[in-house]
């Protein structure tokens, strides 16, 4: 037996569960609902570490670097499934926030066993990201021993990247690897091992905190409007709408036409808006703030 695995919080037995199979269908449920209630709280203690990885994505994603999510099992899926998040929300570059899992994107809809212990492959895959110093790397394991993750953060710590790790046990093995751990401890599972439940949610929510912090850091935000969505569909183009009537109070027919007028660009239309600058105008303003609306407004104002 494996010391290791077999001291780990996330592969104990939880004595609160213990006669599920026992109990009545809602039983069962109360069961889950008063074990998920821990985990907030789990979060809210890693939230210093939190803030540093935030602040280290913030610095490399300004200064041209992207992040890559690495993980295997749930915990990749949900790092593909943050990244993936990002460009429609945020307006971002597809090539800023990536996601990986160990085993590819077969992986996402049907279990790949064995490349999780796999170091190969997780060196492979950074070489193949051309990862650089620029970059940040976040590896996400529940357990902690999942060779492929440790071992991609080892080869992009010695590229000279930034790491961060999230995981759901203390001194877990992926701390040398790690510039920032961050550890929600949320216990023993309802279902003995069955990671994807307590420490899945405390994975999703550690990871929404550092996608969407680091983009409100990076101007993606007017107040916490999503100015820099994309209007794709009829459901984003009616947000976009909506946001303009928001953030500048004009009327709905108004709000249209500067969407068009701004080629679909909800931030822009918004400056245009604000400012009386025709699209260029405002476009140049937006780049030398750095796209951070509230500061090209701001300027606008004082140059005026």
């Amino acid at each position: 037996m494996d010391e290791y695995l077999a001291g780990l919080t996330t592969e104990k037995v939880n004595e609160s569960t213990l006669k599920i199979d026992e109990s009545t269908t809602e039983q069962m449920l109360h069961l889950m609902n008063v074990q998920d209630t821990l985990v907030p709280a789990a979060v809210g203690a890693e939230i210093p570490q939190i803030a540093k990885a935030v602040d280290i994505l913030h610095q490399a994603l300004r200064n041209g670097g992207r992040m890559f999510y690495v993980g295997a099992g749930s915990s990749g899926r949900l790092g593909v499934l943050d990244a993936s998040e990002c460009p429609p929300t945020y307006g971002t570059d597809p090539e800023m926030v990536q996601g990986y899992i160990a085993g590819g994107d077969v992986a996402l809809r049907t279990a790949v066993e064995g490349y999780e212990d796999s170091v190969e492959e997780g060196i492979a895959l950074i070489e193949r990201c051309g990862v650089t110093a620029k970059d940040v790397v976040v590896g996400i394991t529940a357990s902690g021993s999942a060779q492929f993750v440790i071992a991609a953060l080892q080869k992009a710590k010695e590229i000279g990247a930034a790491t961060i790790s999230v995981v759901n046990n203390k001194d877990s093995k992926l701390i040398p690897v790690s510039d920032v751990c961050i550890a929600p401890i949320v216990g023993p599972e309802v279902i003995m091992g069955s990671t994807r439940l307590k420490a899945g949610t405390a994975q999703k929510l550690v990871l929404n905190m550092l996608t969407t912090c680091t983009m409100v850091k990076l101007g993606k935000t007017y107040n916490n409007l999503m100015v820099d969505l994309k209007a794709s569909n009829i459901k984003l183009r009616d947000r976009s709408v909506r946001i303009i009537r928001e953030a500048t109070g004009v009327n709905e027919e108004t709000a249209s036409q500067f969407l068009e007028s701004a080629s679909k660009n909800c931030k822009l239309a918004i400056m245009m808006i604000k400012t009386g600058l025709d699209a260029a105008e405002a476009e140049a303003l937006l780049e030398q703030s750095e796209g951070s609306l509230k500061t090209a407004i701001s300027s606008f104002s004082k140059v005026v």
